[in-house]
């Protein structure tokens, strides 16, 4: 490798890894070099190769296996699947694209829990208020895709309903149980993205270079405006997206409004 000078040497080796993958010396699945051999390939030190490599890892070109090695990913070119978050209401019954994926995956883990920073606004209520949470890792039938969902039953909205005595239950079945005590359903959702932490990277099978979407879904009474339950699912952007349903909806009536109307 011809040395530039004022360029930084492990940016160097890093374009000529960039390069050899580019050109399929090193094709996805290849096993890198050791450090010691990449360092006298290209006439540097190794400290120079493992920033290089770093460097290779946060783009997503490389993936290191733990006792393994570092390996070529295969190019990401966008998400290999999506997720419909439609719901519809078929005879009384919820149905989502997603309870297919509640089949798999593990059992859920339901535990108790408290409104924070982040769960109180989104339900409307102070924090430190007592919930109910039930967390499972969900994935795709057929196909890659892996999600962490939770879903959050604030106690005092829940507590005339089954939800608070069986709350392991997918959100289908919370709808239903919401429906069945006289609720009249709808939903909002906020997609936000983040990197994702250690153990999130782990249970979804993610690169190091992957963005985490983290969708919130609220679950309120259409008469009362009031959130009745919070879900949060977090996936990988660089293998899942997702799509929606837009239908055209009529601005509610003010009070003003309503009044002029009636005289």
């Amino acid at each position: 490798m011809a040395i530039i000078r004022n360029e930084p040497l492990h940016k160097q080796v890093a374009a000529a890894m960039r390069q050899s993958i580019a050109t399929d010396e090193w094709p996805p699945g290849t096993q890198l070099p050791t450090e010691t051999d990449l360092a006298e390939k290209y006439g540097v030190s190794r400290p120079t190769v493992r920033l290089a490599v770093a460097a290779l890892r946060s783009e997503g070109l490389l993936d290191v296996k733990q006792g393994r090695g570092t390996y070529v990913r295969a190019a990401v070119n966008g998400p290999s699947g999506s997720l419909d978050r439609t719901v519809t209401l078929r005879g009384g019954t919820y149905e989502m694209p997603i309870d297919t994926w509640f089949g798999h995956g593990e059992e859920p883990t339901v535990y108790r829990t408290r409104t924070e920073a982040i769960t109180a606004p989104l339900l409307e209520m102070e924090q430190d208020e007592l919930m109910i949470g039930c967390d499972r890792l969900i994935t795709e039938p057929i196909g890659d895709g892996r999600a962490l969902h939770r879903l959050l039953l604030p106690m005092e909205r829940i507590e005339d309903t089954p939800l608070a005595q069986q709350p392991g239950v997918t959100p289908a079945e919370a709808y239903a149980a919401l429906a069945a005590a006289g609720r009249e359903l709808a939903w909002r959702e906020r997609v936000t993205a983040r990197v994702p932490q250690p153990d999130e990277r782990e249970a979804l099978r993610l690169s190091e270079a992957a963005v985490l979407l983290v969708v919130h879904r609220v679950t309120y009474d259409q008469a009362s405006n009031l959130p009745l339950l919070l879900e949060e699912l977090r996936l990988g952007a660089e293998t899942t997206g997702l799509t929606y349903d837009i239908e055209a909806t009529k601005p509610k009536r003010t009070t003003s409004q309503t009044k002029a109307a009636s005289h």
